[in-house]
């Protein structure tokens, strides 16, 4: 009886942590528990004192406040302030920008799926959708990749001229200052379609409507630089750009040597206050046509003009391009993806107070500026413009694969192919569900800064690998430049997009699970905002009840961890569980909900400050936190679509793949924590029956690769949102025009297929066999004149271009370019 009694209290708190109820909660169970034993049971009375005494023990004192926070938690948090890390300027303001949204339900390791499933799916107004399949659609149309990017390497004129008069600088400025005031899923909608045909014009079009001035304006802006700048952004007359990175400051951008000092000039007879500025930027995109220049630097005020400290700290200045001083023009060649980018120098440069974003007031407040505003526009751009390039990547190596063939089968036929694409499909779709997501935050009213950087890390990640398989679908169709190569310079461009609006190294090592970690969890920027109170006893008393609040919420996500481990999910609280497959869904992502909780807190708790430094275990986690995120995603997608059936198959490999991701991420996690003994106990808690998850299996993967390879309903949706014109003589347009009667065409090639290989057919070439097979009764004159069409049509697909040596020559190249007419924005 004893020992039931034990057993009787051990269930107990386990059912109390995995619900996570209260201390006094927990207590009064465990207390019921022996009471009930004492009442209906024959146990022992020595066994039940013992067991009280031990509990009262253990309980009672923890019950008592005052108690516990003399004994306990003032012990406790004079080392906590000890361990608290220093954080510089750049993490304190990334730590408490931006809100919290569906990331921070991940991290709860309970998330509540209604609160998902209940979201709503966004779509586009009347008059957005009017711009996309308009002046959007006509934009597409002009362009000329190939000769942007190697004849030009610039759009053309007329182009600059549409892009001004249709407004696409301003499609976040409101309607009211002459913008668009488009939401964020518009804002992705037309970068999605510009990319699918050109990085150059989809970059133009990008930075304006986020890295440049125009944001930081619209929020912090006077409303003196709100009426006369943000109207001339909205029609192009102004050009933006906004200087950050500065050849010694890249990633840490507030160590900056870029520097202000206030002081007083005499400008045409009057004296005025204002700012000398000394500065060496690079990387800034569209510096060399901007007229307006967003420029991020220190601010000094030695003389105490402003009658605050010298040191005020990073600001926002806006400088206009005729500034006496200031020197740009030059560009930058980013990997023959020729977008305007270059360097801006200045010395000694004065502006008046005045050019500070949101006037003298602002002084000193740039950088969280910076971080509130752009990361908004970090999660829309660059995943926006890596769907346009999945989604043609997908539409091209689909009906290319089912196109070319070799050894008398399409190549898609193969299962070497059949893996490539079957990536290239599932990696679209969880890019574009990805970005989707994101937007949706965006036009909810938050500002994602955690999940902005998922979406930005691993959208460009994602977009690189499909583009890499794309190539290989490709082989030497995807190596061979010219205006038929659709794919070469998407491959030459990728390092770019990894590497701009904060490299995806730095934000997966770092940023991820360094900010999620914080802004994220319920009690842990809390408990640093209670360690750093000024008064003593408020200190102690608010940091009592977070810390045993945060021992409760480890407890908890401890024991459901091991249970959902161990019971495969099935202890979860899910919906739908009358589908099993979609519940099964639902209970993985429960389970690793709760071991990302489990495993952070072990990990803040046992590393304290030098987690910091520990950038391979911060970037494991953060691989967690942001795959549980994108299976998040996949599944508010599939939801709101109403469950395609078609779409299953994607949704079936892209979470599987997403599953399989996390599992590495979290077994390395715990394979090489550093303390390896509380790595083996994290492995036994999250993997207690083993790591179970899988890679996409070849069945599943065949079958998504085959939805590529012929038109259908999930192809579609796929690929819905980029350029593809019934009137045009693009690759893509051709390809896609062309492949159903490649399709129509098959059973004749396999009927003069069988006929050859008969012996039934003389003749060399395939058109004297065709001309025989007709002679023969085997095809029908209209038939042979359906596959002459259709050869025609693919000997146009697979042909590639030739030059003159002459016409790749450098300096040919660089005679032309002096004959070409500058951009008028330059």
């Amino acid at each position: 009886m004893t020992w039931l009694l034990l057993l009787a209290l051990l269930i107990a708190s386990g059912v109390c942590a995995f619900r996570g109820v209260s201390l006094r909660t927990f207590s009064i169970s465990l207390a019921g528990v022996v009471l009930a034993f004492a009442v209906f049971t024959d146990i022992s009375w020595v066994a039940l004192a013992l067991t009280t005494v031990v509990l009262a023990t253990a309980l009672v004192p923890l019950n008592l406040t005052a108690w516990r926070q003399r004994y306990l938690s003032a012990p406790f948090l004079k080392q906590y302030r000890r361990m608290l890390p220093e954080l510089s300027d750049t993490e304190a303001a990334a730590m408490e920008a931006g809100t919290v949204g569906w990331e921070g339900e991940l991290f709860s390791g309970n998330p509540d799926w209604d609160a998902l499933r209940q979201r709503p799916w966004l779509g586009l107004s009347k008059e957005e959708q009017a711009f996309v399949d308009g002046p959007v659609e006509t934009l597409c149309g002009m362009l000329d990749s190939w000769s942007i990017s190697h004849e030009r390497a610039d759009l053309p004129p007329d182009v600059w001229r549409y892009l001004k008069d249709n407004r696409f600088f301003g499609m976040i400025i409101p309607k009211e200052y002459g913008g668009l005031g488009f939401s964020a899923l518009a804002h992705r909608a037309v970068l999605q379609k510009i990319s699918s045909v050109d990085p150059v014009a989809g970059t133009t079009v990008a930075v304006p409507n986020s890295l440049g001035p125009g944001e930081l304006i619209l929020h912090y802006g006077t409303e003196e630089q709100k009426d006369h700048y943000l109207p001339r952004l909205a029609s192009g007359q102004e050009i933006p750009c906004f200087a950050l990175t500065s050849p010694r400051a890249g990633s840490d951008a507030t160590s900056i040597t870029d520097h202000g000092v206030v002081c007083r000039r005499t400008v045409d007879g009057k004296p005025v206050l204002g700012m000398r500025l000394s500065f060496d930027k690079r990387y800034i995109t569209l510096a060399p046509v901007a007229t307006v220049v967003g420029l991020a630097f220190r601010l000094y005020d030695p003389e105490g003009l402003l009658g605050g400290e010298e040191d005020l700290g990073i600001s926002v200045a806006l400088v206009p391009r005729d500034t006496e001083g200031l020197e740009i023009g030059r560009r930058h060649f980013a990997l023959n993806v020729p977008f305007h980018n270059g360097p801006i120098r200045g010395k000694d440069v004065f502006v008046p107070l005045d050019a500070l974003i949101g006037g003298p007031d602002m002084a000193g407040k740039g950088w969280r500026m910076l971080v509130e505003a752009l990361s908004v526009g970090r999660g829309i751009t660059l995943p926006s413009s890596s769907t346009g390039g999945g989604k043609a990547c997908s539409l091209a190596s689909g009906a290319y694969a089912r196109i070319r063939k070799q050894f008398g089968l399409p190549i898609g036929r193969f299962e070497g192919i059949e893996e490539a694409l079957a990536r290239i499909a599932g990696k679209s779709y969880t890019i574009s569900a990805l970005s989707r997501m994101t937007c949706t935050a965006v036009d909810l009213g938050e500002k994602p800064a955690v999940a902005s950087g998922i979406a930005k890390c691993h959208a460009t990640e994602m977009a690189r690998e499909v583009i890499t398989d794309a190539m290989d679908v490709h082989g030497g169709k995807g190596i061979i430049l010219g205006p038929r190569n659709y794919l070469g310079r998407a491959w030459q461009g990728a390092p770019i997009w990894i590497t701009v609006e904060g490299a995806n190294i730095l934000t997966r090592s770092m940023m991820i699970f360094g900010q999620g970690a914080i802004r994220c969890h319920p009690y842990v920027l809390k408990e640093m905002q209670a360690a750093r109170l000024p008064d003593a006893r408020e200190r102690l008393a608010t940091f009592d009840g977070l810390l045993f609040a945060h021992v409760g919420y480890t407890l908890r996500n401890a024991v459901r961890s091991l249970a959902l481990g161990l019971t495969m999910g099935r202890l979860a609280t899910v919906p739908e569980r009358n589908n099993r497959r979609l519940a099964g869904y639902y209970r993985k992502m429960s389970r690793y909900s709760a071991a990302l909780a489990f495993c952070a807190d072990i990990a803040m708790l046992s590393l304290g400050g030098k987690l910091k430094q520990k950038e391979r275990i911060s970037a494991r986690l953060g691989d967690v936190l942001s795959q549980l995120y994108m299976a998040s995603a996949l599944m508010y997608r599939y939801e709101a679509l109403g469950r395609p059936a078609p779409d299953q198959v994607l949704l079936a490999w892209s979470f599987h793949n997403a599953m399989n991701e996390l599992q590495e991420a979290l077994g390395g996690f715990v394979d090489n924590f550093p303390n390896r003994w509380v790595g083996r106990l994290m492995a036994a808690v999250v993997f207690p029956l083993g790591r179970r998850e899988r890679a996409p299996g070849d069945r599943l993967g065949h079958r998504v690769a085959q939805l590529l390879l012929s038109p259908n309903e999930a192809r579609d949706r796929l690929t819905a949102g980029i350029y593809v014109s019934a009137s045009s003589d693009r690759p893509l347009s051709f390809m896609e025009r062309a492949l159903p009667q490649v399709i129509a065409a098959e059973p004749l090639e396999r009927k003069l297929a069988k006929a050859t290989k008969a012996g039934e057919l003389d003749g060399w070439t395939w058109e004297a066999r065709l001309a025989d097979a007709c002679d023969k009764g085997v095809l029908s004159e209209t038939e042979a004149e359906q596959l002459r069409q259709v050869r025609a049509l693919v000997s146009e697909i697979i042909a590639v271009d030739d030059f003159d040596s002459e016409d790749l020559r450098l300096g040919h190249a660089a005679d032309e370019a002096e004959t070409l007419p500058r951009s008028d924005a330059a």
